[in-house]
């Protein structure tokens, strides 16, 4: 079992100020589960991959229905529920329980990276989430973002994130930036030194968590490349994205190796959890975080996710 993490410990950026100190540490330990190591539940992908992630073989019927991701998180230990605010405003009553951060950009992948360079805008403001949070009493822990690095539209991303960063953590706010290498330029997307560097530009955002790809190339051991993109990230925690559905002893085995080989700081997992039905989705949750949050081995994941 991982030590729980006291206030004290938690370490505020110079841009927090003295007046939202609290608010953040707050934050921090409740989007950790007093753990210092993220359990994300992505719920994005109804505007990032549209329906397919949501409709097809060896999708539970379940996942059709958009309240299935708030079925999930209000019943799966997690440590924060990642979607946008239109969604969150949406359904967010039925589920006060949740903890929420909002996702402050979105695009589709109907325009491919080799017709033109992705671009993802802001859609909302971190003061306006701030507002909805509350006038609506829901428990919005944090916001994210995504960077396209390597689109030739990344200074635009960049300069609203650096501003996104700087705006929640005046107001006490976690923050979370997806970052991935796309665009004409950029040849190998899981190339393990572009991850590093997209987990480095974090660093210099100043945000607390970063999302990214895991490294491939063949013949090398990606638990052991992604060491470099842990290193260069430095105070900024990195956690992986979850990526296709797959096995779940494969999927938990792997999660385990980046947290206990590369030095990872947790997940950012949606379809090898909302692609099950609410009962399996559930349990891969526990499991998920029993590994996360709780150091818990693969061998007792699993055990959790099977239901014995």
């Amino acid at each position: 079992m991982t030590r729980r993490m006291e206030r004290e410990e938690v370490l505020v950026p110079a841009d927090v100020p003295p007046g939202r100190r609290w608010d953040y540490q707050e934050n921090y330990l409740k989007i950790t589960r007093e753990s210092g190591r993220l359990m994300l539940f992505a719920g994005d992908q109804k505007v990032e991959h549209l329906n397919r992630d949501f409709s097809g073989p060896g999708i539970s019927s379940e996942d059709g229905d958009p309240e299935h991701l708030f079925r999930i998180a209000d019943r799966g230990k997690i440590g924060v529920f990642a979607a946008q605010l239109g969604l969150i405003a949406r359904y967010g009553m039925d589920y006060p329980r949740v903890p929420y951060l909002v996702k402050l950009n979105s695009k589709t992948d109907l325009v491919k990276a080799d017709q033109r360079d992705p671009i993802s805008r802001q859609l909302v403001e971190v003061s306006q989430v701030e507002e909805f949070a509350r006038e609506s009493g829901l428990a919005v822990l944090g916001v994210g973002y995504t960077v396209y690095l390597g689109s030739e539209y990344e200074a635009e991303m960049l300069r609203e994130a650096a501003q996104i960063v700087l705006q929640a953590h005046r107001r006490g706010l976690i923050t979370v930036l997806w970052i991935y290498p796309r665009g004409k330029a950029v040849r190998d997307e899981r190339d393990p030194q572009l991850i590093a560097g997209a987990t480095g530009v974090a660093a210099a955002l100043g945000s607390d968590f970063v999302k990214v790809n895991y490294p491939r190339k063949e013949g090398a051991r990606s638990e052991l490349m992604f060491k470099e993109a842990v290193a260069a990230g430095g105070r900024t925690k990195v956690v992986c994205a979850g990526g296709s559905s797959r096995d779940p002893e494969s999927f938990l085995k792997e999660l385990h190796d980046q947290i206990h080989i590369s030095g990872a700081a947790g997940n950012a997992t949606g379809r090898n959890i909302h692609q099950k039905n609410l009962k399996e989705a559930v349990r891969m949750c526990d499991a998920i975080s029993a590994i996360t949050v709780e150091d818990r081995s693969v061998e007792e994941a699993l055990r959790i996710f099977e239901g014995d």
